[in-house]
């Protein structure tokens, strides 16, 4: 008796661990791996907080801080990332490169994060002709003193465009060698506080460029990843909103954890983001999922700023037209092309708000 019991004993053992063992195997294939990728930038942070509070416990998210965004959308070209955080203006170029990417969201909007600072000496745009003004070329920071000096009587190209951001383009202006810069956060600050006689020419926060959404950022998706694993993208994108949600009741642990995260200071990151869980005492507003789906054409509304229902799809056709003129693309193209709202729609439409 004794024996034959430690015998069914063991073997009950045997079996459980080799349950446990499949059910772990399982488990780990369970949780389907999505690579992604964008700058280091508090607005991309709340994919890491995703990722610390198991918002997804289905998917194995990874976000990897890729400083030059042709690097992450060419690894998505290659088939070796799925999803990119970026600024907005990208897609009509990608697309006519034949990169394989959809822009299937508005993800937030700058609100005083980013600035054009002219250097002492330069009070007008009108000043600015013939002068070097510091950007990054055939990004979001063209686009934005463009649109800028034709807001002000300027034609875009009275000035000369000088690819140099960031910390260069700082360096730059205290050193007196370009007449203006475009700057997002904390940089834009920063020069204004260091350099005796700077002075902002204009700011996101203008209710003008809210309702335009031109100075956004953008969430994209490999086409291959929405057609091939469309139920995988559907929860990628939710956990980014749930994410969303969570840092709204929690804002001083979201911040901490993207700034540990994305190894900036808790400082800047409360510069950006704001304390209050508004996203309206900070530097950016990101949008929740209604607002995006509204944007998107995908829910029934207005989104925020005065911007309309479906929007999106002008947004597509101004940086469009901008990027004909600034040569990086030969012609427009539809939308549909480049724009990916489904996922949106397919959320709303199983009664998901975020």
């Amino acid at each position: 008796m004794i024996f034959c019991n430690n015998g069914s004993n063991s073997k009950r053992g045997m079996l459980a661990g080799l349950a446990l063992s499949f059910l772990g195997a399982t488990g780990a294939q369970a949780a389907e791996e999505v690579r992604i990728s964008g700058l280091t930038w508090p607005g991309y942070g709340f994919w890491y907080i995703a990722m610390e509070k198991d918002l997804a416990p289905e998917l194995d998210l990874s976000y990897q801080r890729i400083e030059d965004p042709f690097e992450s959308f060419n690894l998505v070209t290659a088939g070796q990332m799925d999803v990119v955080s970026n600024t907005a203006e990208f897609t009509p170029v990608g697309v006519a490169r034949g990169m394989p990417i959809r822009l299937v969201a508005l993800a937030n909007l700058s609100n005083g994060a980013d600035k054009i600072v002219l250097s002492p000496g330069y009070e007008t745009a009108e000043d600015l002709k013939g002068a070097e003004v510091a950007v990054l070329e055939g990004g979001l920071a063209q686009i934005f003193v463009a649109m800028w000096l034709e807001q002000q009587g300027v034609a875009y190209d009275a000035v000369t465009y000088k690819n140099i951001i960031a910390d260069d383009a700082f360096a730059a202006q205290v050193g007196g060698s370009v007449a203006a810069s475009e700057y997002w956060e904390p940089y834009g600050s920063n020069v204004l506080k260091t350099v005796p006689g700077s002075s902002m020419a204009a700011d996101s926060a203008d209710p003008y460029w809210l309702k335009q959404a031109v100075v956004a950022d953008g969430l994209y998706f490999g086409a291959e990843f929405i057609a091939e694993r469309p139920d995988t993208a559907r929860k990628t994108l939710k956990a980014m909103y749930d994410a969303i949600s969570w840092w709204k009741n929690n804002p001083a642990e979201g911040n901490q954890i993207i700034a540990d995260r994305m190894k900036m200071s808790l400082e800047d990151v409360e510069m950006v983001l704001g304390t209050e869980g508004t996203f309206l005492d900070g530097g950016l507003y990101v949008y929740d999922f209604m607002e995006a789906a509204r944007f998107c054409g995908s829910a029934p509304g207005e989104a925020p700023f005065g911007q309309s229902n479906g929007q999106i799809a002008e947004h597509w056709q101004l940086v469009s037209e901008w990027w004909v003129k600034f040569g990086l693309i030969e012609r427009t193209s539809p939308a549909s092309t480049g724009v990916e709202c489904k996922l949106h729609a397919d959320l709303y439409a199983d009664g998901y708000r975020g």
